[in-house]
């Protein structure tokens, strides 16, 4: 495929949490399944334990995604905390051991969408990272195909001030299964910049600096990523990283109509600074998708992703995060 990238290549297809269109999110059942479906990376968000294990969840604050409210044994774990901040109510990751997180079991987190992922419920424990690992692994050897993977570090300045560092646990994982250099198929992504900073002073692996439509990284008060975004706030970011994670807005905006726009040039520009563009989130919903590509008015419905996800490739787009890994592949054939 000659496409429009920083190298030429193919995009790749990063599973959005696994296929979480179709299973609840950061389980092994969703990661199997994205693997199954041709994604070239899987997608998991690491928070830790008490006891300094790195698990598998899209926040440390797990009332959303798993049964945890209605286990007696943890009532008294419901709090409120300030992270980066803002206020959060509910039950934290780092008050529970692994082996209290164990016994919990993971459920759909947008169960107004995805009513067939809630029958999962119930089914599936919490992660480690080192078990995502190790499927990769199985697939591998398995297979002959090395599937990638592309962790995001969750609260890490939250985390360190606990005296619980994703980097101690996060580098002795890496070096075990073989993930060390830059031509190893990992990318490492964050919102905040110091920790990318420290990662790239550590490691060779790629990293991916995480920006948003709004506001700033949650570790420097004296950035916005607005400014993140210029030519100077780029070139910046490529002294430690490698890539950008922009919301998909940032790349092709949207109309007064909710259609998409034309690109925004932001691709172009962090292709002149030498980054690779990864933007988020694709899925298949009506609810989430430009209104030229919607399929009718019920936002439960699947529409016209595939659609989507070329208008983005055209673009010029190095990869893209999808919850439905498949027909993200798919749109890529000829």
């Amino acid at each position: 495929m000659n496409a429009a990238t920083l190298s030429g290549d193919a995009p790749v297809i990063i599973a959005h949490r696994g296929a979480s269109g179709e299973r609840p999110e950061h389980t092994l059942a969703a990661y199997q399944l994205a693997i199954e479906q041709g994604a070239d990376f899987i997608e998991p968000d690491l928070v830790l334990t008490r006891d300094g294990v790195l698990v598998v969840r899209h926040e440390n604050e797990i009332s959303e995604t798993t049964d945890v409210a209605d286990k007696p044994e943890f009532a008294d774990r419901k709090t409120v905390k300030m992270i980066d901040g803002e206020r959060h109510e509910g039950w934290f990751t780092e008050d529970f051991t692994l082996t209290e997180l164990k016994t919990l079991r993971a459920k759909e987190r947008l169960p107004e969408l995805r009513e067939a992922n809630s029958r999962y419920d119930g089914q599936f424990e919490i992660p480690t990272f080192e078990e995502i690992l190790q499927l990769l692994n199985v697939h591998a050897a398995k297979s002959g195909k090395r599937v990638g993977v592309y962790p995001e570090t969750k609260h890490p300045s939250y985390f360190n001030a606990l005296g619980l560092s994703h980097d101690e646990p996060l580098f002795r994982l890496l070096e075990q299964y073989g993930y060390s250099g830059k031509d190893d198929p990992i990318f490492i992504q964050s919102f905040e910049v110091g920790n990318l900073q420290a990662l790239a002073a550590k490691t060779d692996v790629r990293l991916v600096q995480l920006v948003a439509g709004e506001g700033g990284p949650p570790d420097r008060q004296d950035l916005t990523y607005a400014s993140m975004l210029t030519s100077d706030g780029l070139t910046e970011i490529a002294t430690y990283a490698d890539g950008l994670g922009p919301p998909k807005d940032l790349v092709i905006g949207r109309n007064i109509l909710g259609q998409l726009d034309q690109p925004t040039g932001l691709v172009e520009a962090a292709h002149r600074a030498g980054l690779l563009v990864h933007p988020w989130t694709f899925r298949a919903e009506n609810y989430f998708l430009p209104t030229n590509f919607k399929s009718g008015i019920d936002p439960r419905d699947p529409g016209d992703l595939a659609g989507e996800v070329r208008t983005f490739v055209a673009a010029g787009v190095d990869g893209l995060f999808s919850d439905n890994p498949a027909q993200a592949v798919t749109a890529l054939k000829p």
